[in-house]
C-alpha cells in the first residue's frame, strides 16, 4: 500500500516535495507503544520493516487481537476516522521502521487524490475480513484447529511472534499452546 501511495504522489512533480514531508520515518525499538487504549488515534502507520500488534486489556489480562507486518497500514481505524477514544493499544513486537502520516495530512492527500480512497477502502475491507474470520474461528474452532489455521495461513506469525502473544491471539494459555505444539 505505502509503495503505491508514494509512487502516485511522486508522479505529481509539482507537489511531491510537500507530500514527501507528510511521511515521517521512525525507527522504534521492540515494546514501544504507539497508541494507548483510551487515546484518540491521530496517526496512520505504514510498516517498512518490523512487526506490530494490536491488543486490549480485559480485566488486567492482555488480549492480542491482530498482528501487522511489512507493507501493512496500521491504525485504530474507528478512532482515526471518528476521533473517538481507541479500544486498543498498538505496540511494536520487534525493532520496527515505519512511516507515520497524520490524520490532517491523510485527509489532505485524499482530497487531492480521491482515487486513494479505493486503496484505503481495500485496507478497511481486508481488516474487516480478518476480524470476521477471527471472530468465527473463536466460535466454531477448537484451539488446535485455530493453531493449525495459523500455521497454514500465517506462518510469519509463528516464525516472528513470541509464544505468549500467539497464545493470547488464539484465546488460550501459553501452557495450552505448548501442549498443542508438542502433539505435532
Amino acid at each position: 500500500m505505502i509503495e503505491k501511495l508514494v509512487e502516485k504522489l511522486k508522479a505529481d512533480k509539482e507537489n511531491w516535495e510537500k507530500f514527501r514531508l507528510f511521511f515521517c520515518e521512525k525507527k522504534i525499538p521492540a515494546k514501544t507503544v504507539l497508541l494507548k487504549e483510551g487515546e484518540i488515534a491521530d496517526t496512520l502507520f505504514f510498516i517498512k520493516k518490523g512487526c506490530l500488534r494490536m491488543w486490549f486489556n480485559n480485566d488486567g489480562k492482555d488480549i492480542t487481537f491482530q498482528f501487522f507486518f511489512e507493507g501493512q497500514a496500521v491504525a485504530s481505524i474507528d478512532s482515526f476516522i471518528e476521533s473517538q477514544p481507541t479500544l486498543f493499544t498498538i505496540e511494536s513486537i520487534e525493532p520496527t521502521v515505519l512511516f507515520s502520516l497524520s490524520r490532517e495530512n491523510f485527509n489532505f492527500i485524499l482530497n487531492h487524490y480521491p482515487e486513494m480512497k479505493e486503496g484505503f477502502n481495500k485496507i478497511l475491507y481486508t481488516r474487516f475480513r480478518n476480524y470476521a474470520q477471527l471472530f468465527l474461528s473463536r466460535i466454531k474452532d477448537n484451539p488446535r484447529k485455530r493453531y493449525e489455521d495459523l500455521l497454514k495461513n500465517h506462518p510469519e506469525i509463528i516464525q516472528r511472534v513470541p509464544q505468549h502473544y500467539i497464545a493470547s491471539y488464539l484465546g488460550i494459555t501459553p501452557i495450552s499452546l505448548s501442549r498443542i505444539r508438542n502433539k505435532k
